[in-house]
């Protein structure tokens, strides 16, 4: 009995045995193959270099609205994002002294224009008046010096050469009195016209006063800020609407004091605004501003957008303070550059699928720079040859072989 237990448990250890000497001699286990996807060979070459800065939106024509009067606000016609014409009421201001003072000045003007009426109207009398005395004055000149004439030769007595000449001198001196009667009547009438101009300046000027309480657009644009409200007091100066011009922007950027010497006045400039997914749009350096921020070590350069930006069918609609890039070309450089699409993000890391020799795909780790259009620059962890996948990543496992 014993040595059948014996030669089970022999058989038994046998058979183990063999068993685990089985697992030990099956092969490696089987990498997949991945078939379907898009190689492209890394390759080093020249392109462009730029530098990029960041920028803000700006209309090239923004108006703040003050009051230059003090009153409290009695109507406000528009709200912020209204489109507003030259001339436009936009607010009214209390301003009810100005008014009063332009009634007053506006009677002076009509007691004037009556004045003027009175005198135009004397003056044509006695204008009148002149030609009869003046008619009256020629007869009795020639009746005096026929008189005279008969006098010396004794056909008139002396009463009767009196008579004559008496009636000569009155139509002199009723003649002089017209022409010198005449002669202050056109005074007046100057006069009269005199104050007629001062009245029209005193009106025109308290016109412009009762206008500073009448707030209009001086261009077509849009109103961005509203500060003021319906009752509040507006005093001189103080900001109540501020309207900027839709049609005409620039983009306002901060350059380092470094690479001013490198910008000119005129060159384009590749301008990108990802708010409103503008990534290619053309402008030019319009102005570049002499002075620098101390505290930033920068100064502005203003670049003229496209004549189409900010229309309506064109590109998106743009405003004042959206973000922008401007990328300023600085000279040419060497370096690799890969489709965006081949990138794999992690988290925070950046990877590619690179295919080794053998046909493996690995991960590996790149740090990448500027962007140009579809392509970004890959800084390290990629050299010139190097072949990665750059469609189909979303099938790759690392270390599985590569099927072209």
């Amino acid at each position: 009995m014993k040595r059948k237990i014996a030669l089970i448990f022999v058989l038994f250890f046998a058979v183990a045995v063999s068993s685990c000497g089985k697992k030990e001699e099956a092969g490696p286990e089987k990498v997949p193959t991945v078939s379907g996807v898009k190689v492209e060979t890394v390759r080093l070459s020249s392109r462009e270099d730029f530098y990029e800065a960041v920028a803000t939106v700006r209309s090239k024509t923004t108006s703040v609205l003050s009051s230059k009067v003090a009153g409290y606000i009695m109507a406000i016609h528009v709200r912020e994002g209204d489109r507003v014409e030259p001339g436009q009421l936009l607010m009214e201001i209390d301003n009810r002294e100005a008014a009063v003072q332009l009634k007053k000045v506006q009677a002076g003007l009509r007691e004037a224009q009556e004045m003027l009426q009175e005198a135009e109207g004397t003056a044509r009398a006695y204008e009148s008046a002149k030609v009869a005395a003046e008619a009256d004055q020629a007869l009795a000149a020639s009746t005096f010096n026929r008189y005279q004439a008969l006098l010396e030769r004794k056909s008139v007595s002396q009463q009767e050469f009196d008579e004559a000449q008496a009636r000569y001198r009155t139509k002199t001196a009723e003649k002089d009195r017209a022409k010198e009667m005449l002669q202050s009547v056109r005074a007046r009438k100057e006069q009269a016209l005199a104050r007629i101009d001062q009245a029209r300046s005193d009106v025109a000027q308290v016109q412009i006063l009762v206008d500073y309480g009448r707030i209009r657009s001086p261009l077509r644009g849009v109103v961005t800020i509203r500060q003021a409200e319906v009752g509040v007091l507006a005093s001189p100066g103080t900001p109540l609407l501020t309207i900027e011009d839709h049609t005409r922007y620039r983009l306002e950027a901060n350059v380092e004091e470094a690479m001013l010497g490198r910008i000119h006045l005129g060159e384009p400039v590749r301008v990108a605004i990802d708010a409103l997914g503008i990534q290619e749009v053309v402008g030019r350096v319009g102005e570049i501003q002499p002075g620098s921020d101390p505290g930033s070590r920068s100064s502005v350069v203003k670049i003229e957008l496209p004549e189409n930006a900010g229309k309506e069918g064109a590109v998106p609609i743009l405003r004042s303070g959206l973000f922008g890039k401007a990328r300023f070309p600085i000279g040419q450089k060497q370096g690799i550059t890969i489709p965006q699409r081949a990138i794999v993000e992690q988290g925070q890391l950046l990877q590619v699928f690179v295919v080794d020799p053998k046909g493996r795909a690995y991960m590996r780790m790149i740090r990448t720079g500027k962007t140009f259009g579809d392509r970004v620059e890959v800084l390290s962890g990629l050299n010139d040859g190097d072949r990665i996948i750059v469609e189909g990543m979303e099938k790759v496992r690392d270390g599985n072989f590569i099927q072209e």
